[in-house]
C-alpha cells in the first residue's frame, strides 16, 4: 500500500478565486496549507495577505513575471482574506499585506504561524468574487 505524502510534500488545499484582469487569488484551507501556500508556492513578487490579529486563511495573489495588479486588484485579494476570517459578517476589516519575499516563518513555530516585514494595511469589507474553483 502506497505511503501518503509527507504534509511538507502533500498539495497544497485552497480556495482559488480569478479577478477581474485574470488575476488568480489563492486561500489556504488548514494552518499547514496556509505553511505551504505562504512559504513554497508564493513567488517572491506576489502578494501575501491575512487578516490582522486573529485567525484565518493566508491569502496569496498571484502576480505573472513582469506584471503589476492596480489597486483595485490587490484591495480585493485583501477583501477575501477579510472573508476568510472571524470577521466575515463585519462591514470593515484590517488585513495585513506584503509581498511573498517578506513573508518567514520562525524556528519552531507551529502549522500556520508566520512573520511579516515591509506591511502594508488594508481596511476592506470581507467579499469574495463567484464562488470559488475547489481545491
Amino acid at each position: 500500500m502506497p505511503r501518503p505524502d509527507k504534509p511538507e510534500k502533500a498539495p497544497v488545499r485552497a480556495w482559488r478565486y480569478t479577478l477581474p484582469g485574470g488575476w488568480n487569488v489563492l486561500a489556504g484551507k488548514t494552518d499547514q496549507d496556509n505553511d505551504r501556500l505562504s512559504l513554497k508556492v508564493a513567488k517572491a513578487n506576489d502578494w501575501w495577505f491575512h487578516v490582522r490579529g486573529l485567525p484565518g486563511s493566508h491569502v496569496v495573489l498571484q502576480v505573472p513575471a513582469g506584471e503589476e495588479p492596480d489597486n483595485e486588484t490587490v484591495k480585493a485579494a485583501a477583501a477575501i482574506a477579510a472573508w476568510h476570517s472571524r470577521k466575515r459578517e463585519s462591514t470593515q476589516v484590517s488585513v495585513s499585506g506584503t509581498r511573498a519575499r517578506f513573508v518567514t516563518k520562525p524556528k519552531g513555530a507551529p502549522p500556520g504561524t508566520v512573520e511579516i516585514r515591509k506591511e502594508k494595511t488594508f481596511v476592506v469589507r470581507p467579499a469574495v468574487p463567484a464562488a470559488p474553483a475547489e481545491d
